[in-house]
């Protein structure tokens, strides 16, 4: 189990399905680009009794002051952002010294044949979902200057749980 979060921010909150109830002392600030999405997360942020600020923002361009978060956690989203490097060096940028980047990420499968699955998937479902399959989160995480602490890979190699943290 992960020690309590402190002041949070949830970096592209989607429908807030990945909300969890929270300890009193966590202080959640979440957002996303889309204002549907965004009203669904107050909706089920509503639905846990948690007390969340939401705010529309673009996750590659946070609208905070430098070591602003004790927490930042971003779930799923580095598929899709233009610049997934350029979105961890915010998530890096607004997280405190000593503080943690939380994620859960998909990525290409380190199983030979189901990766290869997803290269030659890659192409037309990225096109048609603006998801890539094949983006590596644990090079992206090591290219922005975030020390890993740990990671873990499941279901087939596709999906990581990565903790980590800004390099002070």
């Amino acid at each position: 189990a992960l020690p309590s979060c402190g002041d949070t921010r949830a970096v592209a909150v989607g429908t807030g399905m990945n909300l969890i109830p929270s300890p009193a002392d966590v202080w959640l600030t979440a957002m996303d680009l889309s204002s549907v999405m965004m009203s669904y997360a107050q909706r089920e942020s509503d639905r846990l009794f948690m007390d969340a600020h939401f705010s529309m923002m673009d996750g590659e361009f946070l609208a905070f002051g430098d070591d602003t978060f004790d927490t930042v956690v971003d779930s799923l989203t580095l598929c899709t952002f233009h610049d997934p490097l350029g979105a961890l060096r915010e998530m890096a940028r607004v997280c405190k010294p000593g503080g943690r980047v939380l994620l859960l990420e998909h990525g290409r499968s380190n199983r030979k044949l189901f990766g290869r699955y997803q290269d030659w998937q890659n192409p037309g479902y990225s096109k048609k979902t603006g998801c890539s399959l094949i983006r590596e989160p644990l090079e992206l995480v090591e290219q922005a200057g975030l020390k890993l602490t740990a990671n873990r890979r499941t279901f087939m190699g596709v999906f990581h749980v990565i903790i980590a943290s800004p390099s002070s």
